[in-house]
């Protein structure tokens, strides 16, 4: 049986630079920046701050985790290579997590996360329901169908309006994203896993970014 991890998990996939550090079923120290960018420059560094809040060394760490998106490009590959890179130095596990998966955590029945993808578009996922559903991008005019009589949670960007064309309730999510992904990658914990990789929904801009984003190696 799998030891209780000591699990540090960081998103950046968004406007926002998170961290929260998860000791078996606490969560012992937990930040949240909001950020528009900066966060390859700030993310070491506030989960540094979040170790040393609760007394805590890298060395101490039995698994990472880290959200995959999808969201922001640069933020996502900012976040997977830290986890990889903290994930090989130490010798631990590094566990993905998408960001819509962390929103939709801690809600029962079928759940419809979603995320502003810009371009009058969504990236939208339903839970809950008996058939597997994978990740789409879609605007408010062709959301995923829900089983009839579902009466879906919803959560994330336009909620409101995505409840009311699907008739479902807009709720906020239950935590924060870096805690519902901690909790997440905790309950991966001693399964196999493969290696974080980024969410990615829909083909990059075609102007380059200013800012060159750290490599990402298969």
């Amino acid at each position: 049986m799998p030891k209780t991890p000591l699990l540090l998990a960081f998103d950046t996939s968004a406007a926002h630079c998170a961290a929260a550090l998860l000791s078996g079923d606490q969560i012992i120290a937990s930040v949240e920046e909001p950020m528009n960018k900066g966060q390859g420059e700030r993310l070491l560094g506030l989960c540094a701050e979040v170790l040393a809040s609760a007394d805590v060394a890298y060395s101490d760490l039995t698994a990472i985790g880290v959200g995959i998106g999808p969201g922001n490009f640069t933020g996502i590959r900012i976040a997977v290579s830290a986890a990889r890179g903290l994930a090989l130095g130490l010798g631990v596990p590094a566990i993905g997590v998408s960001h819509l998966q962390a929103l939709a955590f801690g809600r029962d029945g079928v759940v419809i996360s979603s995320i502003d993808a810009r371009q009058d578009k969504l990236f939208v996922q339903v839970f809950g329901t008996m058939d597997d559903r994978e990740p789409v991008m879609c605007g408010l005019d062709d959301l995923p169908s829900v089983p009839s009589r579902a009466d879906p949670v919803c959560v994330g960007h336009q909620a409101d309006m995505i409840a009311a064309l699907c008739n479902g309730t807009a709720l906020p999510p239950r935590m924060p994203v870096a805690e519902a992904t901690a909790r997440i990658a905790a309950t991966k914990f001693g399964t196999q896993t493969p290696r974080p990789a980024p969410l990615y929904l829909r083909p990059a801009d075609a102007a380059p970014a200013r800012d060159t984003p750290p490599a990402i190696f298969s």
